[in-house]
């Protein structure tokens, strides 16, 4: 089955030009013209893929990426005509997976698109212990309990949080190199794959949400700590089930 992607676009033309290229890629494109039509397909069925624009008729597309598509664990790539650094850090920190700049390559959009759904398909890698042949989704560290098939996060208090997709990228990535020292520029190639050096300062707002979603004091983190000059290193034992 070809994978089914959201193009919500409220420029009509546009939307057009960008499903016929994903068509041409083999996959199933459904474009949209409003945050509230979307909203209505939700409830139906969840997506493999959203183009998202921001400037929308009836809301801002970064609310609907960060309330909706994020906290539903919708893979998101933002095109939109807002394109400086900033723009594009506020979005990929608000759980877009990828961000491109109008005007857009329709080829280059499909190139990200098959890159996000690839990134996907290859998360949370972990080896299976070699008693069983099921590969463990659930990590235990210092109280916590992450589900990576539903990308829940339990605390010591016991209280459930959903994660955004791109908040359960980084913390699996720190679970399976859990001890070692990553740098920044390995965690852009991890998180963004194609996208270069240019989201740094992404990372590091993604580093401090996912510390605070975590409980881990921002000036003396236990869990996630910041090496001088080197990068990251997640402290905390971590035991998979």
């Amino acid at each position: 089955m070809s994978e089914t992607i959201f193009i919500l676009e409220d420029d009509s033309d546009l939307a057009a030009l960008f499903a016929r290229e994903i068509e041409r890629a083999g996959m199933t494109a459904r474009p949209f013209r409003a945050i509230k039509a979307v909203r209505a397909a939700l409830a139906t069925g969840r997506p493999d893929l959203c183009v998202l624009d921001l400037g929308l008729p009836d809301g801002d597309g970064l609310d609907f990426l960060r309330d909706d598509l994020a906290a539903r664990g919708v893979p998101v790539v933002v095109v939109s005509g807002r394109g400086s650094l900033d723009d594009r850090v506020e979005g990929l920190s608000l759980g877009a997976d990828d961000y491109l700049a109008k005007p857009a390559d329709p080829a280059e959009l499909v190139a990200r698109i098959r890159s996000v759904l690839r990134r996907m398909a290859r998360a949370a890698p972990v080896p299976p212990p070699a008693e069983t042949d099921a590969a463990p989704r659930r990590a235990r560290f210092a109280g916590h309990c992450f589900d990576a098939d539903r990308l829940e996060l339990t605390g010591p208090d016991g209280d459930t949080q959903r994660l955004s997709r791109a908040d359960a990228d980084l913390l699996t990535l720190f679970l399976h190199t859990r001890g070692r020292v990553v740098s920044r520029d390995w965690l852009v190639e991890q998180l963004f794959e194609d996208a270069g050096g240019q989201f740094d300062r992404s990372v590091d707002v993604r580093v401090s949400r996912l510390r605070k979603k975590l409980g881990d004091p921002p000036r003396s983190p236990k869990l996630i700590r910041t090496v001088y000059g080197a990068g990251y290193v997640f402290a905390a034992g971590v035991e998979w089930d």
